[in-house]
């Protein structure tokens, strides 16, 4: 009996741990399945024993919310629900019922509210309890409306998702992370609660409902299926589902699974609710589960493998993730040889070394992951050098969580950046080279600074047999960098990722003096301060740079690789000399707004993103808009003018 008490007191402290990390730390310390296993283990024992500790998982929904966002208390407690793995259970419960069967979306839950037609309240799901408020960021999820016919009070359950699709793009673009997250539910919550609903905006996150709370005076026929097409036609995203009975739901569960692989949005499961709504709320709660509804997760198809080796890859961060290569078996009717195995808390748990024999499944059918090490031979071999720059490696542990770092400040893979900025449009401007493209070519050797980037033919062989390549994107690519070869000055300065050298910068530097890179090199704090619109601190910067005699060797280095236009006498009339512009909104009489950006500076003024004290005119068609930038033009007492008032200044 002490044995089992002592087994319990583990299981509690161990899942809680798992759970803290994976929701308020991003990080993964246990697999999907080795959660679900000490859960299972962990409610047989309580049974047992006749004991629930206080701190259990099985009762305590999640954890306190770590966040600025405001707090709020749900008006009633958000449960979780009891699961299964087995469809004879599903016909059990429903017995004579019917029911509505649904996709279990994997993303962040929220609770709408809406009064007198429109978005009045968006709250997370937080610890069941007490949620965050992240109206503001509501209003920007692609597919959720603001106004709806309906006027009377609703409130409603859905689930936050961020696409597969999305996912794979946004993550490679994000740059306020250590790492990249590890699924789209990571991604997706840290979305949701941004404090800057902008960021959300640009990550596509959108909202599908699964459950109407309440709707005053509105007859919804007593049916949960009549309640999700009321909410279609309010205009709603809502979940995918089908009605069911006993005998139809083997069959439902197996459509289901059959779509799986075509399905865009990440799910976790199913969700079986009795479409009798007064008959589910009749039946109530337990301490956790509301009576009315059940999930379904599917039974992982696992295969047995041998592990082959252990890759390290390389992050911005310096953070080394390993990466279990095996010998490839059929999982879900694909070809699967490789699996994230986080870090190195992960890989001790699984004691896992090269040549074990391990077993892998798919999470959720789609992401691979190893479910258990049959022979545990141990962790060995943890790199001591970095497999991008050979420099020293370490051990850190952070939240519990031991993971593999380079030590190396100027590892080329922790300025991945950089890279993508000299390849940029305003730059260098080489296409075919995703941030994606480089970590890989980086990660091989094939690129050490910006100049092997004009000699990738070294690699021909590699590139084409990589993954995405072949001898035409190869060919495409190599006709990009001869083209990227001709370009001017500025762009080349810019392309450097000086700090506060922005390409407006870089042509007014360049411009001072007289286009000629040896001046640039040895250019004075005094000198460069002279210039207008390039401050004290900017002159700094630019100086302290060109001081290292590694980065002035680089930039000769690449003067060798590129081709620069002659220097033309200026003839273009300076009237916009020592003045600042904003451009916002769509352009007609231009192409795009680049192009009265690249007018105003061959004219002398300068182009900013932001609307400050220092800016002396904002052009935006709009001119009467409620726009934040109008707003504040208007709040500083800055003229709105709009590309005719523009063209006007022209002619003057």
């Amino acid at each position: 009996m002490d044995k089992k008490k002592t087994r319990m007191l583990e299981l509690v402290e161990l899942l809680n741990r798992a759970r803290r990390a994976y929701e308020q730390e991003n990080t993964e310390i246990m697999s999907n399945l080795e959660y679900d296993r000490l859960y299972d283990e962990l409610t047989v024992l309580e049974k047992e024993l006749g004991t629930v500790l206080s701190s259990s998982p099985t009762i305590h929904v999640g954890y306190e919310v770590l966040s600025e966002l405001p707090k709020e208390r749900h008006e009633r407690p958000m449960l979780s629900l009891d699961k299964t793995k087995e469809v004879p259970e599903l016909g059990a419960f429903l017995g004579g019922h019917k029911g509505m069967i649904s996709w279990k979306l994997d993303g962040l839950t929220i609770v709408l509210t809406y009064r007198q037609g429109s978005l009045a309240k968006a709250v997370t799901r937080g610890n069941g309890e007490v949620g965050e408020v992240i109206t503001n960021n509501a209003k920007v999820f692609a597919n959720l409306p603001f106004k709806i016919p309906y006027k009377g009070e609703l409130v409603l359950r859905g689930e936050a998702v961020i696409s597969y699709r999305d996912f794979e793009k946004i993550n490679a673009e994000i740059e306020d992370v250590d790492a990249k997250y590890k699924n789209p539910r990571n991604l997706c919550s840290g979305s949701v609660r941004q404090l800057n609903n902008e960021i959300t905006a640009k990550r596509n996150v959108q909202f599908y409902a699964f459950s109407l709370v309440r709707a005053e005076d509105i007859d919804f026929k007593n049916s949960r299926i009549y309640q999700m097409e009321w909410l279609k036609e309010q205009g709603f995203s809502v979940v995918e589902n089908h009605p069911v009975s006993s005998s139809t739901v083997a069959e439902e569960v197996a459509w289901f699974e059959s779509h799986i692989k075509e399905n865009a949005i990440p799910s976790d499961g199913l969700v079986l609710t009795y479409d009798d709504i007064a008959y589910g709320q009749s039946l109530g709660t337990t301490a956790k589960f509301p009576r009315d509804s059940i999930a379904f997760k599917w039974a992982d198809e696992t295969r047995e493998t041998v592990l082959q080796e252990i890759e390290w890859s390389p992050s911005r961060t310096g953070l080394l993730n390993p990466v279990a290569v095996f010998e490839p078996v059929e999982l879900e009717g694909t070809t699967v040889s490789r699996a994230s195995v986080h870090n190195i808390s992960i890989m001790e748990e699984l004691a896992l070394g090269v040549g074990d024999k391990i077993r892998v499944y798919k999470a959720n059918m789609i992401i691979p992951q190893i479910a258990e090490n049959l022979t545990r031979s141990g962790v060995k071999d943890i790199p001591q050098a970095c497999p991008v720059c050979g420099g020293e490696t370490k051990i850190s542990m952070e939240n519990e969580t031991k993971s593999l770092y380079c030590t190396n400040p100027k590892c080329q893979a922790k300025h991945v950046k950089s890279f993508v900025l000299f390849v940029s449009r305003d730059a260098m401007n080489i296409e075919g080279l995703s941030q994606a493209t480089l970590e890989k070519f980086i990660a091989r050797g094939f690129v050490k600074d910006f100049t092997d980037l004009f000699h990738l033919e070294r690699y021909a062989e590699e590139i084409k047999q990589m993954e995405g390549f072949g001898e035409k994107s190869y060919d495409n690519l190599m006709r990009s960098i001869e083209q990227a070869r001709q370009t001017t000055l500025p762009k080349l300065l810019y392309s450097l990722g000086i700090p506060n050298i922005g390409l407006s910068n870089a042509k007014m530097i360049c411009r001072a003096f007289d286009e000629q890179p040896e001046r640039l090199i040895n250019a004075s704090e005094e000198e460069l301060s002279a210039i207008s619109g390039i401050g004290g601190v900017i002159a700094h910067v630019f100086v302290e740079y060109f001081l290292e005699e590694e980065n002035r060797e680089l930039f000769r280095r690449l003067l060798a690789e590129v081709e620069l236009p002659e220097m033309k006498e200026e003839t273009e009339k300076q009237i916009f000399e020592d003045m600042n512009f904003v451009v916002t909104g769509a352009v007609t009489h231009f192409a795009n707004r680049r192009e009265i950006k690249e007018l105003i500076e061959k004219k002398g003024g300068k182009v900013t993103g932001t609307v400050t004290s220092k800016t002396n005119y904002l052009i935006n068609n709009d001119v009467d808009s409620t726009s934040s930038k109008n707003k504040k033009a208007k709040d500083l007492g800055i003229p709105v003018i709009s590309e005719e008032d523009f063209l006007k200044m022209l002619e003057e």
